[in-house]
């Protein structure tokens, strides 16, 4: 049995998205066992409308919902032991559960998740790893916003992270690995992901293959299994992308509506299409993980449907099957056992 507890209130739809949603993924995985956290008057008459989810869930009232623009300082002030977030990550916290999902505000449910499980012993700060569709199939990108310029140790630590989530979620023993620069000269770039450079080269760890630095234009072609930058530019690259695919769909519309031949051909095309079309809607290419925690934390878009959050619910699913959390510490016990512990930091920046 893999044990989920879902902030219902989540996201921009809230229990209109995440109630469909796990009954969907519960038609995939027979052996998820849901808690539910939210807003009775909201939640339980749409819970009676699936009897199958309702009868493999338990519902627990909320006093409050955290709001999509909320900053995080704010919500854990007003949030803390009453929110519907927060109370789906205690469950994690007090072994209720074995992974949370959320669509709700992104920069909250991260201060949330670092004050109520707290860091990694060996992480100094959080990561979250976002999966990218690529010419080859799927990448993992991380940090996609979580830690703003990060130091050469803590993209070291992205890189085992990232690594560990890569054999969780992808199967393969050594997955491969590069760090996102501005070239692939090993003189260019800034002077900490040049050194990130350096002390993944000479570490010599064997959960991963390190192909050094990498391009924008190396995530989408696939070119690795991980690409590891700090929360800034993995942030724009990432907006970058929905942006570029929202454009391209657009363009597409315009096209196929523009003559009666274009409306024929589409007719006729309307299959791959759509296929295109689920490969570039960044809603349904969903469940970011928040990575360095004392426990598994998914985001999901907040602007996803049913579909998109269960394909959320789908990866928190793999990452506890899979063994992620243990994954990681293996991964951090081996490569810092020579090392003095530095402690973990907490604060969290509203710009999340």
């Amino acid at each position: 049995m893999v044990r989920i507890s879902l902030d219902v209130m989540g996201g921009d739809f809230g229990p209109q998205v995440v109630i469909p949603g796990a009954a969907k993924a519960l038609e995939r995985h027979p052996d998820i066992r849901f808690a539910l956290y939210g807003l009775a008057d909201q939640c339980v008459p749409l819970l009676e409308k699936y009897p199958k989810l309702k009868a493999n869930s338990t519902f627990h009232a909320s006093e409050l919902a955290i709001g999509m623009d909320e900053k995080p300082s704010q919500a854990l002030r007003r949030g803390r032991g009453k929110a519907s977030m927060w109370q789906a990550i205690d469950a994690v916290n007090k072994g209720e559960a074995d992974v949370v999902v959320s669509a709700g505000n992104t920069g909250a449910l991260m201060a949330m998740s670092v004050f109520c499980l707290r860091m990694m012993q060996e992480i100094q700060r959080p990561a979250i790893a976002a999966i990218w569709p690529t010419l080859k199939g799927e990448s993992i990108v991380l940090d996609v916003g979580a830690t703003i310029g990060a130091d050469a140790q803590q993209l070291m630590d992205f890189a085992l992270m990232g690594g560990a989530m890569a054999r969780a979620l992808f199967e393969v023993e050594r997955p491969t690995l590069g760090l996102l620069n501005v070239g692939v000269e090993e003189i260019k770039g800034q002077e900490q992901v040049k050194e990130a450079g350096r002390l993944l080269r000479e570490a010599g760890i064997d959960s991963i293959d390190y192909l050094g630095f990498v391009e924008g234009d190396d995530i989408g072609r696939g070119t690795v299994d991980v690409v590891v930058t700090e929360g800034f530019s993995g942030n724009i690259a990432l907006k970058a992308a929905e942006g570029t695919a929202r454009q391209i769909a657009e363009y597409l519309r315009a096209a196929m509506s523009r003559t009666l031949l274009a409306k024929i051909g589409y007719i006729l095309a309307k299959g791959a299409f759509d296929r295109l079309r689920e490969k570039m809607d960044p809603r349904k290419v969903n469940g970011g993980v928040f990575l360095g925690l004392n426990g598994v934390v998914i985001k999901s878009h907040g602007g996803t449907d049913a579909e998109g959050f269960a394909a959320a619910i789908d990866v928190g699913y793999d990452m506890v099957r899979n063994g992620l959390k243990a994954k990681i510490e293996n991964d951090l016990k081996k490569y810092h056992a020579s090392r003095p512990s530095e402690g973990a930091a907490t604060g969290m920046a509203d710009e999340v």
